[in-house]
């Protein structure tokens, strides 16, 4: 294996002068320089992070933009596309946007001071001036379950999907179907969407007072959203939350109110997050392939880094899949009262 020594010899140099010019110092001659790099070159010799991106004029540097108040999907959605850019050589910096938009600008200036071989966008960015500056500076880019226009975008169908997880509560009988959900995106807003799709297609009415808005996707808005739900009426047999923390709060806010899940009301969410199984009941949930749509992301970006120009692999659409698990069942008779005496 060839190491800095071997270089060094090659050039008739110290070792010290390939050192500086392997990690970008100053003050060494032109010509030096020069000839350094084409040896490093013609060996393969790559030390470090700072020689690869001398030699192949690449930062190896992925950006992923993530909402200021990410959520666990999100957390673990991180972690897979990191891993996949790790083998790919990537290395990668995390960029915060606010969930309303309001940080567009300031989140786009945090981009522009850095040097990026590609961006993964996992928040939808507002602002039309992030996708004129990526497509201006010819930075590739690839969005992940969120959509930005013109940009690749890996996903479910989260219409289809929802349509298939309030389907499910049709199918064990349930008509009165809640729903908590948030707005501001458009996964949200598709997923809102299936849910009155649903019902629609069973011939069921929705209910503007069974349909409770929740400000953001966490598990204590979805506590909250449950809590004004039940404020206004108890006129329902199953709840559908548009992500599974929103279930999660949901869930608590029920059992706090006295109502058994699933024996008084079914929940399903959206997601399969890792803490859907150990939750108790175990959430019935929309699962989201996070290992696929991780690997997904990264290979896509390191395709268009490396091969600009050329079409993406797939259409970039992920199957979901209904995991159906103990906070659903089939509603119970309600227990007639006895007649006083």
């Amino acid at each position: 294996m060839v190491n800095i020594k071997d270089i060094a010899k090659k050039a008739g140099m110290s070792p010290s002068t390939v050192s500086r010019v392997v990690n970008g110092k100053k003050y060494v001659n032109p010509e030096k320089r020069s000839r350094i790099l084409k040896l490093i070159e013609e060996t393969g010799y790559v030390p470090n992070k700072a020689a690869r991106s001398m030699v192949l004029k690449r930062s190896f540097t992925v950006g992923i933009v993530i909402p200021d108040l990410f959520n666990m999907f999100q957390r673990q959605l991180i972690s897979v596309i990191e891993r996949h850019l790790e083998t790919f050589g990537y290395h990668i910096l995390i960029f915060f946007a606010a969930l309303d938009g309001s940080g567009d600008g300031e989140c786009l200036n945090k981009i522009k001071a850095e040097s990026l071989d590609g961006i993964i966008l996992l928040q939808e960015m507002k602002l039309p001036q992030v996708a004129e500056y990526l497509a201006a500076e010819k930075i590739p880019a690839v969005a992940c379950t969120v959509s930005s226009g013109v940009i690749p975008c890996i996903h479910v169908d989260d219409e289809r999907a929802a349509r298939d997880a309030v389907a499910h509560l049709i199918g064990l009988g349930h008509k009165k179907i809640a729903l908590i959900y948030a707005g501001g995106f458009s996964w949200a807003v598709k997923r809102t969407q299936g849910y009155f799709q649903a019902l629609e297609e069973a011939g069921l009415r929705a209910d503007r007072g069974r349909i409770a808005p929740s400000e953001l996707f966490s598990a204590e808005s979805g506590l909250r959203a449950a809590e004004a739900l039940l404020s206004r009426t108890r006129d329902f047999t199953a709840v559908f939350a548009i992500t599974d923390e929103l279930a999660m709060g949901a869930i608590r806010g029920l059992r706090d109110a006295g109502i058994r899940v699933p024996g008084d009301v079914s929940v399903v969410g959206f997601d399969d997050i890792e803490a859907s199984e150990y939750l108790c009941p175990r959430l019935t949930t929309i699962k989201q392939p996070i290992p696929e749509m991780g690997a997904e992301a990264a290979f896509f970006i390191h395709h268009r880094i490396t091969r600009p120009g050329t079409d993406l692999p797939g259409k970039g659409v992920v199957p979901h899949r209904l995991v159906v698990r103990e906070s659903t069942a089939r509603p119970e008779p309600k227990k007639k009262q006895k007649n006083s005496p």
